[in-house]
């Protein structure tokens, strides 16, 4: 719900900052947030939680960046569309480095969700070229796929607390980092970008907290089906803005709660059965 929320605000932001600061600045001040969160247990930080923590701050960042240069160059819809792609990318990641086939019915979820996340897209998201942004956004939905699988194989094997400090920090020195390269100036200071800095820097905080404790129970391919339901939420902000959902976006916000509900269930026994036979 957070994380769906915080599209008006960046929409803001970025009219008085770079992508690369405002990424920079947001991460830092959720990296400080999270560091006096998780003060009483920093010291016991492990080479392991360091390792975690890089990788998936890597993959964050990557996420974070590409979506961002990509919104320069394609339609919002088109990039929420190509974005969406982390639903179907994930299990197939999974597949392939965590060797965790998904369920039947965890596919015909993220089915349902995929199907659900084009048609909140709405009509302009429905063709994908291979221009420069789209393939940014392609990339920044592989990161983002990336960043989950990450998430679930650390997972319960480190201190989730430490873990986020790590990430967020990594994030934010790459995007900082990356800028006198990338040849992006300092932004004007303003309230604007100080305000949005803090109110998304402690929305990240948590959501990566959350990310990191909820993966210790529910499987990457369930998470994913999850977050799918990022733009349902950010639909029903932009709503109470004034915004009107039209009749495709709702059935799409539909199909990803079906979605969502699907990939919990199990297969009926009589079923199991035939396919054993099989």
């Amino acid at each position: 719900m957070i994380w769906g929320a915080t599209f008006l605000t960046v929409q803001t932001a970025l009219s008085v900052s770079g992508p690369l600061f405002f990424v920079g600045l947001r991460f830092g001040t959720a990296a400080l947030m999270m560091a006096l969160v998780a003060a009483p247990v920093l010291r016991g930080l492990t080479w392991k939680e360091i390792k975690a923590g890089v990788m998936i701050g890597i993959a964050i960042f990557f996420g974070y960046a590409l979506q961002t240069y990509g919104l320069q160059h394609i339609p919002s819809s088109k990039s929420a569309f190509i974005t969406a792609l982390y639903v179907p990318i994930v299990p197939l990641l999974q597949w392939l480095v965590l060797k965790k086939p998904p369920s039947i019915m965890a596919w015909t979820g993220i089915a349902f969700a995929f199907v659900g996340l084009a048609l909140l897209a709405g009509p302009d998201g429905t063709s994908i070229g291979l221009g420069l942004g789209e393939l940014l956004t392609l990339l920044c939905a592989i990161a983002i796929s990336a960043e989950i699988i990450l998430i679930g194989g650390f997972a319960g094997k480190v201190d989730a607390r430490r873990v986020t400090v790590v990430q967020l920090a990594t994030t934010s020195l790459l995007a900082f980092g990356l800028m006198a390269p990338l040849g992006e100036p300092l932004p004007e200071p303003s309230w604007l970008l100080i305000l949005s800095a803090v109110g998304l820097g402690l929305a990240s905080a948590g959501i990566q907290l959350a990310m990191n404790w909820a993966q210790k129970t529910v499987s990457p391919t369930r998470a994913t089906v999850i977050y799918a339901g990022e733009p349902v939420w950010a639909g029903i902000v932009g709503r109470l803005y004034g915004e009107r959902l039209p009749a495709a976006a709702l059935i799409g916000a539909a199909l990803i709660v079906a979605g969502v509900i699907v990939s919990e269930m199990k297969l009926p026994r009589w079923l199991k059965t035939r396919q054993a036979s099989a």
